[in-house]
């Protein structure tokens, strides 16, 4: 492209000298590709480029804007050690809220990796690969919401990602409330690049290797770009980490004192629910049932235990990644560029959550003539050792875009013509019992008969023998079958863009861009119709349920932007854009925009502050998602309170399993849903202190209104016993025959009362509906320096700190707005820090960097817990021109989860946490030509 304009001497040294400064990914605040010839000196000045900046789609010269971007470069990502994209932007400050990981392997997306900026949720910051929508993950994160998986992204094909942390919608449309994440593909490189990795953990497992190759070819009028690169890593099974391998490392009590979870149980439920209910062989001999089991083991309380359950659970996956990606230009004698890029990714995966259980629910047996039920746990040994019960999953996508460039208007103009499509498919293939084949090789063929006493039971003939005695591998695998669930997702989208030069005024050009976009958008999912909760087959699948769907949209949206330089020091930015959206939602059309200021009253100072509205369309699988259901643990509220117990009491009767328990959930999709909508702002400043030195601050609010999110449990059992009892928790009336009490009563079932049953909740409904308002607000701050010596080398420092001030909720209109940032059931975190140290001489290079995250509340919510800090380090040093040789090693410390004696819940530590512990890689990279 023609370069239209230099800068002055004096704003020339300026933006240089923040440029040498960007040396931290996560506090870096400049996004553009800087062109330079030679380093700037007092009396010499740097050619810039106009280029585009994430949150913009006019070009310009100034390296900051009105709102703060982070930029994570390709170097930064090698110098830190980070082995992959997310590995990387997991370290971003403004990264406070969690999100479920491989640690969750009892949850919908297991296998993928998901970003939560300023803590309000996946799927709430815009995912763009070189400025473009990518294909969403194809299962629903938590079943519930879409969101881009940054684990099939290559490392080795990246330029730079930058990040954008504020409300964009007037620029991108859609999902662009709490960010932007525009991840960069290198393009025109030229030679070969190898770079070979290899690594390990100290505590056990996970070893890995990796293989990159970059390299690109340029000519007179054309240009090609490639990268390959190739991960596999091993599984991490949580037995092996001597932490949370056992029930014992429970820290609220002493190893001796520990419960395990019941292993194998039969209990007679005319005599009750405790110990002397619990049938055994030979009369009571527990310990020779126990002893049959090699994991088992015979408890103080009479029980035969299984301490290691769950750590038959894989903490980290095994992966075996294979990723490519082309790039190429073709300039024609007009001035016209062709352009067309190619990524494709095939990751197969194994995972694995706690081994499998069966239990027989309330039966009637002749022989003994009672009621029964059961609890029998399939350990490793049984099943064929640990990988023996693994899920695969098979994924494969692909990225094609192409398009055309130029100028016009005598290249006053510059535009772009795209078109892409982006596809992501996924199997998954699970091993499950077969209802029928596990029920019958315990209690034998179904009668069709009910029990004499209450007519609801079903009648069963009991083996004994069969139950208290292990399965063996061969038995195991004739009771289970495979279950297959596939999915897809895709988006195909044409844009149009044009920018550049409308006309002058006195303090310089006013800048234009504008966009047209049109786009559709669909995905399907298909799980075995055997685990859906409305299957009336012939093969049920035993204790498995799982979420479908599928549905497409059109988009159509226009957009327009102006930049407009007031005075020399004094620039408006200006954005509107209109999104139409063709489904069967309420959603019809939004129009978002948005207003930035820059201020710059001397050269080293730039004042800035930025306004936008946002809008989120509803997520699809919410919007068509059919009947589903799941099990989730829940606080039973109207029968703790009925018996006369606080449900806010930490550690009270109500946290037990009399009241606190697993309960049947069904969901579906609405197409009532409207858009969410947002109010985003940000003020602040960037201030050069020195030449060499830099520090920015910025504070942000944002405002969604209409958030879409299933009912919160505890809200819906909070609700439900306030209209079953006539109080609520305060002693405050409450009217039972309201409308909103049967709205609350009517989600939810109860078994009622009898001789085996307590009223217990049986099942609950649940869907999506557009919440009232959640709010956020805080401070970024980051600081750089750099130093530069002849004889002890360069030096760079960066520090970056972001401070949640405020997170405000209200569920429903009318409800207490809620300032949940202190909330002692909030696991969200308040501040999050990084740095890094980065020094040069001649062939060597040193980097230390870490972060660190803010306290969360303790698991029994009466205080706080102490924060995390991770430090990392890696050292190159280049053998030749060609050969360069590295060891990195992350969490320098082998720093695990913040202590907190009172976490009594398996694995004894919040998710957020990494249980891997300390990492050891050794590089080696040779550069072809």
């Amino acid at each position: 492209m023609t370069i239209r304009n230099s800068l002055s001497p004096k704003r020339s040294r300026l933006t240089m000298a923040l440029v040498t400064a960007l040396i931290v990914p996560a506090t870096g605040a400049m996004a553009q590709e800087v062109q330079q010839s030679t380093a700037p000196s007092s009396d010499s000045t740097a050619t810039l480029d106009k280029v585009v900046v994430t949150g913009s789609r006019i070009k310009r010269a100034e390296i900051e804007g009105p709102a703060p971007v982070t930029v994570i470069t390709a170097e930064d990502i090698e110098k830190q050690g980070f082995s992959t994209v997310y590995d990387a932007l997991n370290t971003l400050t403004e990264f406070t809220g969690s999100v479920q990981n491989e640690l969750n392997q009892s949850g919908f997306t297991p296998n993928a990796s998901f970003l939560n900026l300023r803590g309000l949720g996946p799927g709430y910051q815009l995912i763009l690969v070189n400025g473009r929508r990518t294909a969403d993950y194809p299962l629903p994160y938590n079943s519930q919401s879409n969101a881009v998986n940054l684990a099939n992204i290559p490392a080795a094909a990246i330029e730079r990602i930058e990040v954008l942390s504020g409300g964009a919608s007037a620029i991108y449309g859609s999902d662009a409330v709490a960010g932007v994440v525009n991840i960069i593909m290198k393009s025109n490189y030229e030679g070969d690049l190898l770079t070979l990795r290899a690594g390990t953990t100290t505590r056990g497992g996970g070893d890995s290797g990796r293989l990159q190759w970059v390299g690109g070819k340029t000519g007179a009028n054309w240009s090609v770009t490639y990268a390959f690169e190739y991960l596999n890593r091993e599984e991490i099974f949580a037995s092996q980490r001597d932490f949370m391998d056992s029930y014992r490392d429970d820290p609220s009590v002493d190893p001796e004192d520990a419960t395990a979870v019941i292993g194998i149980r039969l209990r007679d439920r005319f005599v009750g629910t405790g110990l002397s209910s619990y049938v055994y062989p030979d009369g009571e001999n527990a310990a020779s049932t126990c002893a049959r089991f090699s994991e088992f083991e015979l408890e103080s309380r009479g029980t035969c235990g299984y301490f290691g359950y769950p750590a038959t659970q894989q903490i980290r996956n095994s992966d075996e990644n294979l990723s490519g990606y082309l790039y190429g230009t073709y300039d024609f004698d007009s001035g016209l560029q062709a352009f067309a890029q190619l990524s494709v990714s095939s990751a197969d995966a194994k995972v694995a959550s706690s081994t499998q259980f069966w239990q027989s629910g309330l039966v009637y047996d002749p022989t003994l003539d009672t009621i029964l039920d059961s609890q029998r746990i399939f350990t490793p040994s049984e099943l064929g050792g640990l990988g023996a019960q693994q899920t695969t999953i098979e994924e494969r996508s692909f990225d094609l875009a192409f398009g055309l460039r130029g100028t016009m208007f005598s290249d006053r103009f510059d535009w772009e013509a795209t078109f892409s499509h982006s596809e992501y498919n996924l199997k998954v293939n699970r091993p499950r019992f077969l209802a029928n084949n596990i029920n019958e090789y315990f209690m034998g063929p179904a009668t069709g008969e009910l029990d004499p006493y209450f007519g609801l039971y079903p009648v069963v003939s009991f083996n004994i023998d069969r139950y208290f005695s292990p399965l063996g591998a061969e038995t195991y695998q004739s009771l289970i079958t495979t279950v297959k669930s596939d999915a897809d997702s895709e988006v195909s989208q044409g844009s149009f863009v044009i920018s550049g030069d409308l006309f002058e005024l006195p303090a310089g050009a006013v800048g234009m861009a504008a966009t047209f976009e049109a786009a559709s958008q669909k995905y399907t999912l298909n799980t075995d119709p055997r685990i859906s909760p409305t299957y009336d087959g012939p093969e049920p699948i035993y204790n498995l349920t799982g979420t479908s769907g599928g549905g497409e949209r059109d988009r159509y949206a226009l957009g327009l932007e102006f930049s407009i330089p007031v005075f020399d020091t004094f620039k408006v930015n200006l954005a509107g854009r209109y999104d139409k959206y063709d489904d069967v939602t309420n959603v019809d059309g939004a129009f978002t925009w948005s207003a930035g200021l820059e201020y710059r009253p001397v050269d080293s100072l730039l004042l800035r502050g930025s306004y936008a509205t946002s809008f989120r369309a509803p997520d699809m699988h919410y919007v068509f998602a059919r009947e589903s259901g799941f099990f989730v643990t829940v606080l039973d509220e109207y029968r703790c309170r009925r018996d006369g117990f606080d449900p806010t009491q930490a550690g009270g009767p109500c946290t037990t399993g009399d009241y606190t328990y697993s309960v049947f959930g069904t969901r579906q999709g609405s197409s009532e849903l409207e858009e969410e909508k947002g109010k985003s702002a940000t003020l602040g400043f960037v201030w050069d202190l020195t030449d060499n030195m830099s520090v920015s601050m910025d504070a942000y609010q944002i405002k969604l209104e209409g958030a879409v999110s299933d009912i919160a449990t505890d809200y819906l059992f909070r609700e439900e016993a306030a209209c079953l009892l006539g109080t609520d928790r305060s002693g405050n009336a409450v009217d039972t025959n309201s409308s909103s009490c049967q709205f609350f009563t009517g989600l939810v079932d109860r078994l009622g009362v009898d001789q085996i049953n307590d009223d217990e909740i049986d099942s609950y409904l649940s869907f999506p509906f557009n919440q009232s308002m959640l709010k956020t607000s805080g401070i970024d701050a980051r600081w750089r320096y750099r130093m530069d010596t002849d004889r002890w080398g360069d030096f760079r420092f960066g520090v970056g700190w972001t401070h949640v001030l405020k997170l405000e909720e209200q569920e429903f209109p009318g409800d207490e707005v809620r300032n949940i940032r202190d909330h002692l059931q909030f696991f969200n975190f308040r501040s999050r820090v990084n740095w890094e140290m980065n020094w040069e001489l001649d062939d060597w290079n040193v980097n230390l960097n870490g972060y660190r995250w803010g306290s969360l509340p303790n698991w029994e919510e009466t205080g706080r817990i102490g924060s995390y800090v991770i430090w990392n380090t890696q050292v190159s040093k280049k053998i030749t021109d060609k050969v360069t040789i590295g060891l990195a090693i992350n969490n320098i410390l082998d720093e695990l989860a913040p202590e907190d004696d009172s976490f009594n819940t398996y694995p004894f530590f919040w998710r957020a946490y990494s249980p891997i512990g300390r990492e050891v890689f050794a590089s080696f990279s040779y550069k072809f030509n």
